[in-house]
């Protein structure tokens, strides 16, 4: 793996750079977890906080949640919601869902998420990045959207380097 932001085979160049810092992105968060056992994955660090598998859906979650809302212009489905919830919301529900998986399987279900996204940069080009829309009640374009998705998994990447620590 090379470490610098450059282009990307097969996509325009500036979705190629957004791929390539991605990619360094997810990179650092599966050396943070490589080794991990389910119990270890499963290991709440207080009552109220969340597990280091929990974390790792939640990334995809937030990811498929931003396919949804980027790449289709809409809300969830009930079926969408039921998947993905307690993985987006964390909390009690994350808790009690989120448990007795294997690092295979979270990094199964990460792989598939980003393999969507990554066929559906392929149908866009730079200026599609900077298109704007209304986001979170903000103007913003898909370029900061999408360094949000990867600027939330390296936040939560932290938190599994600590909850490491503890355990």
């Amino acid at each position: 793996m090379e470490f610098k932001v450059d282009s990307t085979q097969g996509y325009t160049p500036k979705i190629g750079h957004l791929i390539s810092m991605m990619n360094y992105a997810r990179y650092t968060t599966l050396q943070a977890v490589k080794g991990l056992s389910t119990k270890e994955l499963d290991f709440l660090p207080s009552e109220d906080g969340n597990s280091i598998g929990a974390l790792l859906l939640h990334i995809a979650a937030v990811e498929v949640g931003f396919q949804i809302e980027i790449f289709e212009n809409r809300r969830p489905n009930e079926e969408e919601a039921a998947e993905w919830g307690a993985a987006y919301e964390l909390g009690e529900q994350g808790r009690q869902e989120i448990k007795g998986n294997s690092l295979e399987f979270y990094i199964q279900k990460l792989d598939e998420v980003r393999n969507r996204t990554l066929e559906e940069f392929q149908k866009r080009d730079d200026e599609w990045l900077y298109e704007e829309r209304l986001w979170d009640n903000h103007n913003s374009n898909h370029y900061f959207i999408w360094f949000h998705v990867f600027e939330d998994e390296i936040n939560h990447r932290g938190q599994m380097r600590i909850i490491r620590k503890m355990l």
